[in-house]
């Protein structure tokens, strides 16, 4: 063989076998795939939630080189929660396994309740004591009410000025049982109702539990309902 027919042949050679490392070196996972699979499963798991949803994904690094995976899984960290800035995991099991995770914020635009003026602690509301907005419900406190129907009728346990949202843990039923006011013990169970009269040991809401002291002395417990009413099942 002559040098030019040899030297020939070792390039060939080495081409050969660089080419495959070169071409696996190349294989990479998708990064956009990824975000769409992230951006696909925030929208179907925020899909109950009030008004409408807006789901943005940051853009992964583009430095990263992922082994192509057939079927990667988008999940929920434990404790996550898809509300304001979240991350959503990806992972993959074959034929290499890994997991990475993508920022996404997720603003939920809806209606939430206000009050329309001043309130004072203790204070019953009234539709009328309130007003509706529209904003990112991610931006609020937790819990902040978006029916007006939903604070209607409860009391206000701190007060409030105007314009302020109003949150679920604001709000406590008011009490239809006063402590040593008198009540009217309902007792029922099947096929039969009875009445007597007795005496309220503590406060209770519509529908708590309250103990009462009956005609003869014994402790009794029972539900609170309107009108003085105690409610004790069998």
């Amino acid at each position: 063989m002559t040098r030019a027919a040899c030297n020939q042949f070792v390039l060939l050679a080495v081409f050969i076998g660089f080419a495959p490392a070169t071409a696996a070196s190349e294989a990479r996972q998708d990064l956009g795939q990824l975000e769409r699979l992230v951006a696909s499963y925030v929208r179907k798991e925020t899909a109950g939630l009030p008004g409408s949803v807006g789901v943005s994904v940051t853009a992964l690094d583009p430095r990263l080189s992922l082994t192509p995976c057939a079927a990667p899984e988008a999940f929920m960290p434990p404790g996550g929660r898809l509300w304001g800035t979240s991350a959503v995991g990806v992972r993959c099991l074959a034929p290499a396994a890994w997991t990475i995770y993508a920022s996404v914020q997720v603003e939920v635009n809806a209606q939430y309740v206000v009050t329309a003026r001043p309130m004072a602690q203790g204070e019953r509301v009234n539709v009328q004591d309130l007003a509706v907005m529209r904003g990112d419900l991610a931006r609020l406190p937790a819990g902040v009410v978006i029916d007006p129907l939903h604070a209607a009728g409860k009391q206000l346990a701190l007060g409030l000025g105007a314009g302020q949202p109003v949150r679920a843990d604001m709000l406590k039923s008011p009490q239809v049982i006063v402590q040593g006011q008198g009540v009217k013990l309902v007792s029922q169970g099947p096929g039969f109702r009875v009445s007597a009269e007795g005496r309220a040991l503590g406060n209770a809401a519509e529908g708590q539990n309250v103990q009462v002291r009956g005609p003869s002395g014994q402790t009794i417990s029972g539900i609170a309902r309107a009108g003085g009413i105690v409610e004790v099942r069998y």
